[in-house]
């Protein structure tokens, strides 16, 4: 019985040492070591990839914003022209602590899961071409796949430089710029293939506006 008890003691004794050493390493020193490494390597990723605007933060290059105005009778976001809009995504919402986009909140993410034949998707890319056709003075058959369709997450934080050098004149319109200087700016924030031959060419609509709003504020606009 004596022995029993001993030996019941030193293996638990050995498992609270085992869960105190295990804790400290593990749960303390490790922790500390990769946020020390990605702090001196790369604190830029580390703290979330953020993009800041005079001073503050407005968002993050890797997560997708909406411009929206406001809302129509109906409830549907507005866009604002005066920025170049992202990709289409039921996962964006609006934040009013932003200062470049007053109106993001992100709230869910990730796909439709629709079907290339689904109706009502169909209707959605059929509605999205049109309004975009409207809206920049282009025919339909000139609108990118990316102006009318949602990535896999819904978070996409790029555009094509086709869907963005389409909407630079309106852009330019709206914020009283020359049409130009707007075309150059997609153009220096166009970035390329990554190592040269992965993906495609892309455009940061947050790192595009930040751009575009100082280009504005420069201009007195």
């Amino acid at each position: 019985m004596n022995n029993s008890v001993r030996n019941t003691a030193r293996l638990m004794g050995a498992g609270l040492r085992a869960l105190l050493v295990l804790t400290v390493v593990c749960g303390v020193l490790y922790p500390l070591a990769v946020t020390g490494v990605a702090q001196a390597a790369f604190p830029g990723r580390a703290n979330g990839s953020e993009v800041s605007s005079h001073g503050k933060v407005v968002g993050s290059s890797l997560i997708g914003q909406r411009y929206d105005k406001g809302k129509d009778k109906q409830g549907n976001p507005v866009p604002d022209l005066k920025y170049f809009q992202p990709r289409p995504s039921a996962g964006l919402g609006s934040n009013r602590a932003n200062g470049v986009n007053p109106r993001y909140d992100l709230q869910v993410s990730g796909a439709s899961n629709l079907g290339a034949t689904n109706t009502d998707l169909v209707k959605a890319v059929k509605e999205r071409k049109q309004w975009v056709a409207e809206t920049y003075g282009v025919p339909a058959s000139k609108v990118p796949a990316d102006a009318v369709t949602s990535s896999g997450s819904g978070l996409d934080p790029d555009i094509s430089p086709a869907y963005a050098r389409l909407q630079a004149d309106r852009v330019a319109k709206e914020n009283h710029l020359p049409a130009d200087r707007v075309r150059r700016l997609v153009e220096d924030h166009t970035d390329g293939r990554t190592l040269g031959f992965m993906g495609e060419p892309r455009v940061n609509v947050l790192e595009l506006n930040v751009a575009l709003r100082d280009l504005a504020g420069g201009q007195g606009g």
